[in-house]
């Protein structure tokens, strides 16, 4: 098990890290692809902004929120990048092309509506719409980060999701992200105050019934406020993995960020550990899940 350091610039990080249970118990596997740290300073370098304006695209502390998975036989699968520099909850190449200083190669995704708000694979800009770079990069750079991190990151997911289906007949992956708490100007919640939680399943078509309102189910009895599919549905990870009908049901979970965090400061709120301690009950919840109706169709 590799400790996760608070704020990292080693290029030499490997893309991931896996922390393991003894014996993996669950059907459920747990995944965090945008709480990475690590800021190489190649990119640093190359931004025109702060550090702390560039951390504002991350769910910051969402690892630690669902670091206890392990203790109920589940793994949790940490991506240690940051996701303003290389999004793993992307296609490999969802690029904006006034990136770049060279044409792109015919098949990139260029027309995207995430590339659109320039939240690529590689990030035009960080959460608050502010430009990431002084200058255009070589495409090379943004192939060389995919190699490195992304498909690694894609294989050893696509191995925990086997393994787990293999083991259980079924497996469930929550992808765990936070959001901000109000949505921003350019959305359609602009200026007002989000749900505590939105659970996305691209609206009933990446999970069982079972798997969702389990989770909405748990959560709701702690008093939050859950909602579904609005404003997120779920990324790439969710509609990519999810196939409820060959065994793979996958849920993406948002945190409100404010019920945790400062979000200024980038710091533990005091209810921190409350928190914590209720993802620490869904996953404890979500490991006596039936596996019966989560099966393969056959």
């Amino acid at each position: 098990m590799r400790a996760r350091k608070d704020i990292s610039n080693d290029e030499a990080t490997p893309p991931f890290d896996v922390l393991y249970p003894r014996d993996i118990t669950s059907p459920v596997l747990y995944a965090s692809p945008h709480s990475g740290t690590v800021y190489p300073d190649s990119f640093v370098r190359a931004s025109a902004l702060d550090a702390r304006t560039l951390r504002r695209s991350e769910d910051s502390f969402v690892d630690d929120l669902f670091a206890a998975a392990p203790r109920y036989g589940s793994p949790l699968l940490r991506a240690l990048y940051a996701r303003v520099y290389l999004d793993v909850n992307r296609e490999p190449f969802e690029l904006d092309p006034a990136m770049f200083e060279d044409e792109l190669p015919p098949h990139i995704n260029t027309t995207s509506l995430r590339v659109a708000g320039g939240l690529g694979t590689i990030a035009r800009v960080v959460a608050d719409g502010a430009e990431v770079y002084r200058d255009k990069l070589p495409y090379a750079e943004a192939e060389r980060r995919v190699r490195k991190i992304y498909y690694p990151y894609h294989r050893a997911l696509q191995d925990l999701i086997d393994r787990t289906r293999e083991r259980f007949g079924c497996a469930v992956l929550i992808d765990c992200h936070s959001m901000p708490s109000m949505g921003s100007p350019s959305e359609r919640d602009g200026g007002r105050r989000r749900p505590d939680v939105v659970l996305g399943d691209r609206f009933g078509t990446t999970c069982d019934n079972a798997v969702i309102d389990l989770i909405h189910g748990t959560l709701a009895g702690f008093g939050y406020l859950v909602g579904r599919n609005n404003p997120y549905a779920g990324g790439f990870t969710t509609y990519h993995y999810g196939r409820p009908a060959q065994g793979v049901h996958v849920v993406q979970i948002e945190i409100n960020r404010g019920i945790y965090m400062d979000e200024e400061n980038i710091a533990r709120l005091p209810g921190f550990e409350t928190v914590a301690g209720h993802a620490t009950a869904l996953v404890r919840a979500l490991a006596e899940i039936d596996t019966a109706p989560l099966a393969a169709v056959r």
